[in-house]
C-alpha cells in the first residue's frame, strides 16, 4: 500500500469521526485531493457503532494516554448459561443470558455517541442539500416522553395527539394548543406585547403568566422546549419553535433516528468522499508531522512513507498531534441492554420503536438524555432493548455522574437489565506543540442533534477553502453524463413517474403492433 499511495495531497484528515468525515467529504466534493486515515480498524472513532462483542472488547482495551474513550467498564447481570429446564414454557420463551446475547452479537449496533435528529434540523437539511441522504435510512422517533408523578408518559406532539390523548383534560388540551400557537407566531410581530413584556426574563416566568397547569408546564419545559428554569424567554421561544418547525415532516414526532445506529452517519460522508476520489486508509497511524519552511507544506511520516499536504485536520486523541495534550472528562455515558422496556404498554406497543426522554435530577440543576431502542431501529435483536443515557461529565466516574438518573429509571421499575456499561468521552484542554499548523476538530458536545459538529466542520472548511461551497449537491448516477454521450438525449430515469408510465405504455403498444403486423 505504501508504494501505491500518492505522496502529495491538498488535505490529509486524521480520524474518521463525524466532523472529520464532513470536512473530508466537502473537500473531495469540490475537487481537492484528500487522504483520510485512521489508526483504528473501524470508521467513526468515538462516533462509531459496534456489535456487542466488539463493544465489550473496546471497553476491555487498556486506555492509551491520548485516547478520548476512557473509564470504560461493563457488567453482566445474568449467569453465563441458564440452568436447563424441562418445562415446555421455558423452552418456548426466549431466556436471555450472557451466552444467548453474545450469540446474537452481530445483531447489535451500539452507539458510543447516540444522537437524535430534528426533522427540519441542520443535519437533515445538509443531507438533503448534498444528496448524501441516499446513503442513509431513518426511522421517525415513536414517542417523546417525560416523567410525571414518577411515571414515564408520552407527550402529545401533533394537533391530533393533543386532542386524542387521555392524559390531558379538555381544558388542558385547549390551553396547550393556545400556548403552542402563540409560540409558533412569536417573532412575526416585533411589537408583540409578550415580546416586549418578557424581554430579559425567563421562559418559565412566561409559562407561569399564561396560567397553564403544572402538567402542561412540565410538558413544555421537559420535552418540547427542553430548557431549564434559567433559560431566557427568547431562547425558550426559539427552542419551542424549533420543535414545532420539525413537526409533520416525516412522522408523528419532530425527530428522526438513523437506522442501524448513529455510526452510519460518518460513513455516509466517507462514501461521498471516496466517490469523488478521496483515499481511505484504516489501521494507519501518523508517526510524525513537520512543516517544510521552503514550501510551507506539512510533511507527514506514516507507515514508512513520507506524505506532503497543504493542510492537515485532526480529531482529538490521535498521535502525534495529541502528544503532550491534556484530556478532561466531557461526556458521561451509560449503555444498558434490557429484556423489557421502560414505560407502559402504550409507549411500547407493537414491540416498541425509538423513545426519547429528557431527565432532570432532584434539584433540576443537571440533566440527561435517554434514548430507548427496540429491534425495529436495527440496533438490537428482537426481544431486547438498548437504553442509552448521556449527561455532561462532572467527574472521572461516569457511573457516579449518572447515578441520579439511573435511580429514577431502574430503582422502582420492573425493567430487567441484562447488561450495563459506563464510559467517558474526553476532550482536549490544550493543543500540543506539534499541532501549531494543524486544524483541530472538537470532541462531541452534549447536544441532542449534530448542530455543533456541523458548525465546527463548516468553520474549519471555510478556513481551508474560503472560496469553495460547503458540500454542494452531488448528482444522482442517472444525471451524470459520460464523455461521448449526448447530454440532450432523453433519459428515461430522469422523467417523472407519470411520464415514465406513459412511455412504458407506448413501448408496450408498439410491441403489440409489431406482433400483429
Amino acid at each position: 500500500m505504501a508504494d501505491d499511495l500518492p505522496e502529495q495531497f491538498d488535505l490529509v484528515v486524521i480520524g474518521t469521526g463525524f466532523t472529520e468525515s464532513c470536512i473530508a467529504a466537502a473537500a473531495s466534493r469540490v475537487g481537492k485531493s484528500v487522504l483520510h486515515i485512521d489508526s483504528n480498524e473501524y470508521y467513526g472513532d468515538v462516533w462509531s457503532s459496534f456489535s456487542m462483542d466488539v463493544f465489550c472488547a473496546r471497553l476491555d482495551k487498556e486506555t492509551e494516554a491520548h485516547s478520548t474513550l476512557r473509564n470504560g467498564s461493563y457488567t453482566w447481570h445474568t449467569p453465563e448459561k441458564e440452568p436447563q429446564s424441562e418445562s415446555t414454557e421455558a423452552q418456548t420463551e426466549q431466556r436471555w443470558n450472557r451466552d444467548t446475547v453474545m450469540a446474537k452479537s452481530r445483531r447489535f449496533s451500539l452507539d458510543l455517541c447516540p444522537r437524535i435528529l430534528y426533522a427540519a434540523g441542520e443535519l437533515v437539511q445538509l443531507l438533503i442539500k448534498s444528496n448524501i441522504c441516499r446513503y442513509a435510512e431513518f426511522r421517525a422517533v415513536d414517542n417523546v416522553c417525560m416523567r410525571h408523578n414518577g411515571e414515564i408518559v408520552s407527550v402529545p406532539c401533533s394537533r391530533s395527539d393533543v386532542f386524542n390523548t387521555k392524559s390531558l383534560t379538555i381544558v388542558e388540551k385547549r390551553l396547550l394548543m393556545k400556548f403552542l400557537t402563540a409560540c409558533n407566531d412569536y417573532g412575526e410581530d416585533k411589537s408583540n406585547e409578550d415580546s416586549l413584556a418578557f424581554r430579559g426574563r425567563t421562559f418559565q416566568e412566561y409559562l407561569q403568566a399564561q396560567r397553564v397547569t403544572e402538567k402542561i408546564s412540565s410538558c413544555v419545559m421537559q420535552a418540547i422546549a427542553m430548557c431549564s428554569p434559567n433559560t431566557s424567554f427568547e431562547e425558550g421561544m426559539q427552542r419551542t419553535q424549533r420543535f414545532l418547525g420539525s413537526l409533520g415532516r416525516y412522522g408523528n414526532t419532530p425527530f428522526l433516528f438513523p437506522m442501524y445506529g448513529c455510526g452510519e452517519l460518518p460513513q455516509c460522508f466517507c462514501r461521498l468522499c471516496a466517490v469523488y476520489g478521496g483515499i481511505y486508509c484504516l489501521k494507519r497511524a501518523v508517526k510524525d508531522i513537520g512543516l517544510d519552511s521552503n514550501t510551507n507544506e506539512l510533511v507527514l511520516s506514516s507507515a514508512g512513507k513520507t506524505l506532503r499536504a497543504k493542510y492537515v485536520v485532526s480529531a482529538p486523541g490521535y498521535t502525534p498531534v495529541s502528544n503532550g495534550s491534556e484530556l478532561r472528562p466531557h461526556i458521561s455515558r451509560g449503555l444498558f441492554v434490557a429484556s423489557s422496556p421502560l414505560g407502559n404498554e402504550e409507549l411500547n406497543k407493537g414491540g416498541g420503536g425509538v423513545n426519547l426522554l429528557r431527565l432532570l435530577d432532584a434539584e433540576g440543576a443537571r440533566e440527561a438524555i435517554l434514548i430507548q431502542l427496540a429491534h425495529y431501529s436495527g440496533a438490537c435483536p428482537e426481544g431486547l432493548y438498548v437504553i442509552h443515557l448521556t449527561t455532561p461529565a462532572v467527574s472521572d466516574d461516569p457511573a457516579s455522574d449518572l447515578a441520579a438518573f439511573t435511580s429514577q429509571l431502574f430503582d422502582q421499575s420492573d425493567v430487567q437489565i441484562i447488561f450495563s456499561s459506563y464510559f467517558t468521552i474526553a476532550s482536549q484542554t490544550n493543543k500540543s506543540a506539534a499541532a501549531e499548523h494543524i486544524h483541530y476538530t472538537a470532541a462531541p458536545t452534549y447536544e441532542l442533534d449534530y448542530d455543533a459538529a456541523i458548525s465546527n466542520a463548516r468553520d474549519i472548511f471555510g478556513k481551508l477553502f474560503a472560496d469553495a461551497e460547503f458540500l454542494p449537491r452531488a448528482p444522482d448516477p442517472e444525471e451524470i453524463v459520460i464523455d461521448g454521450e449526448d447530454p440532450s438525449a432523453l433519459n428515461e430515469h430522469s422523467l417523472p413517474e407519470d411520464l415514465r408510465a406513459q412511455l412504458l405504455d407506448m413501448q408496450q403498444a408498439t410491441q403489440q403492433m409489431d406482433i400483429q403486423d
